[in-house]
């Protein structure tokens, strides 16, 4: 499985926000994009995602578009917050895929069952989170793309969260994610800088000091 993402343009008025992106990654994989704020990584990311349309280049999974291959984490909490966590999530699964994947799936894995009944305003940001993740991966993708999955939580959610993706990269999904974490960074396989609309592969050897002079 291969993630071809070739020449993407997109503009806001007269400003060039992304000029030509190029990035691939391999299956089980985890790419990294970096940049600083404001260089177009989340706009990156929904254009993958189908969110936002693009202005030119193209996506391809092995070949085609990925439609409904993708699951898309976004910096936002894209929940209802008068609902639980089941009745978010039952606006993705069916009533027995959720009780499967809360009995041996993804929502189990990432703990749902500890706050079922839990309406979304009640929730802390890790369970937020938590729960995104879980609706955004009802479909099984291939291609996950995550919008600075972890920021702002705590370790221990952090953990729990790394532990999921670090199993779905062994079953050979590519996950994509912007961040400004370090730990983040020691996770993915390989690291692009955007910057200037123009994303370059950086080769992270684990010196801050010297990738920051590239942001």
């Amino acid at each position: 499985m291969l993630l071809q993402i070739d020449g993407i343009c997109k503009k806001y008025g007269r400003k060039n926000v992304l000029n030509g992106v190029h990035v691939s990654a391999a299956e089980g994989e985890c790419v990294g994009v970096i940049g600083k704020n404001g260089c177009g990584k989340s706009t990156l990311l929904s254009i993958i995602a189908g969110v936002c349309a693009r202005d030119g280049g193209s996506v391809l999974l092995d070949g085609k578009e990925p439609k409904n291959s993708i699951g898309y984490v976004p910096q936002g909490i894209p929940l209802i917050p008068e609902l639980s966590a089941w009745d978010n999530l039952r606006m993705w699964y069916s009533r027995d895929e959720l009780l499967r994947s809360l009995e041996c799936g993804v929502c189990q894995k990432l703990g749902i069952n500890d706050f079922i009944k839990l309406p979304v305003y009640k929730m802390s940001g890790g369970m937020k989170k938590r729960l995104s993740i879980c609706c955004s991966m009802a479909n099984d993708p291939q291609l996950m793309l995550m919008d600075e999955a972890t920021a702002a939580l705590d370790i221990p959610c952090k953990r729990v969260i790394f532990d999921y993706l670090t199993e779905c990269k062994k079953q050979g999904k590519i996950i994509l994610l912007t961040t400004h974490s370090v730990e983040e960074l020691d996770f993915c396989d390989r690291i692009y800088v955007l910057k200037d609309g123009i994303a370059r592969e950086y080769p992270y050897n684990g010196d801050i000091s010297e990738l920051a002079e590239h942001l």
